[in-house]
C-alpha cells in the first residue's frame, strides 16, 4: 500500500471521495485517509481464502437486520476519508446503494506485507476516530487475530489476541467463534 505521488515524488493535492470515481479499474484498491490517496495491490491467495471463509462464517452468524459484505465496498466517513475494509458488518438499513455512508459495526482487515503499517496504525486510528466499535486485524503469515473494541472513552482496547488453532470468540457485533487456522483452508 502506498500514497499516490506526483512526478516529483511528492504527495499531490489532497483528494476527495469524488476523485476516487476517476481512479482506473486496474485491480488496485484505492482508499483515502484525510485526503491522502492509498493504493493497495491485488491481494494474495491466502488473504482471499481468509476473506472468503470468514465472510461465510460471519454471514451464517449474523442476526436479522445485519449485513456482512466483503471489499470492494466503500465506507465513506467524510468527503476526504473513504476506506474499503476487507470485510464489514453493519445494520442493513445503514447502507446506501453504492456504499456505507457511516461507520460499520465491524471492520476486518487481513494484513499483507504492503499493508501492515497502514492497517495497524493509520486505519486503526481512523476507525477509532470515526467510532467503529469493533476492529479485527488478521495476519495470514502469523495465523493470528487481534480484536479491538472501543471503550467508554472512544479508545480502542485489545480484547483478544489469538493464533493458530486457538479459538476466537466474539460477542460483538454478534456472537461468533472460529480459529484463524480454520480460515486458511487449503493454504493452512
Amino acid at each position: 500500500m502506498s500514497a499516490m505521488t506526483d512526478e516529483r515524488g511528492f504527495n499531490s493535492r489532497p483528494r476527495t471521495v469524488r476523485d476516487l470515481e476517476d481512479m482506473p479499474d486496474d485491480g488496485n484498491r484505492y482508499e483515502l485517509i484525510d485526503g491522502e490517496l492509498l493504493v493497495s495491490p491485488a491481494p494474495q491467495t491466502d488473504h482471499q481464502e481468509i476473506v472468503a471463509e470468514l465472510l461465510g462464517r460471519l454471514r451464517a452468524a449474523r442476526p436479522r437486520g445485519m449485513t456482512v459484505l466483503a471489499a470492494p465496498l466503500a465506507v465513506q466517513l467524510s468527503d476526504k476519508t473513504e476506506l474499503q475494509p476487507d470485510l464489514l458488518a453493519a445494520p442493513t438499513a445503514a447502507f446506501a446503494r453504492k456504499n456505507l455512508p457511516e461507520p460499520p459495526s465491524l471492520a476486518v482487515e487481513v494484513i499483507s506485507p504492503s499493508s501492515v503499517m497502514n492497517d495497524l496504525n493509520r486505519k486503526k486510528r481512523i476507525y477509532e476516530r470515526y467510532g467503529v466499535p469493533n476492529y479485527w486485524v488478521i495476519d495470514p503469515i502469523e495465523r493470528s487475530l487481534v480484536a479491538f473494541e472501543l471503550d467508554g472513552n472512544g479508545q480502542y482496547q485489545i480484547v483478544a489476541k489469538v493464533a493458530g488453532d486457538e479459538p476466537f470468540e466474539a460477542t460483538e457485533p454478534f456472537p461468533i467463534r472460529f480459529a484463524v487456522a480454520e480460515l486458511l483452508g487449503p493454504f493452512a
